[in-house]
């Protein structure tokens, strides 16, 4: 099993933008079938190390990650974030 964990801090930290970025993140399970999981958080914890957002998906492997960071939906929400973050960190690992 593959993990993908997404961390953002958005250019405007407020409700509106993190729900709208929540939203957009819980519209990909069910579209893509190499998506096993998607949990999506906002941090509540205010540190300057802190980001805004987290993402963590769950895939059967390598190829299947590659597919869902391909896949047509997956490209139009990451672009839409992309505007509204002005940092973002990623880790992929096995398990």
């Amino acid at each position: 099993m593959v993990k993908h964990v997404v961390m953002w801090r958005l250019h405007q930290n407020n409700t509106e933008n993190r729900k709208g970025v929540k939203d957009l993140l819980n519209t990909l399970p069910g579209l893509i079938p190499e998506l096993k999981s998607l949990e999506v958080g906002e941090n509540f914890n205010s540190g300057p190390f802190a980001f805004d957002l987290a993402l963590i998906t769950t895939h059967a492997d390598k190829a299947d990650l590659e597919k869902y960071q391909k896949h047509p939906e997956h490209v139009m929400v990451a672009k839409r974030i992309t505007e509204l973050a002005k940092d973002r960190v990623v880790v992929d690992f096995e398990q």
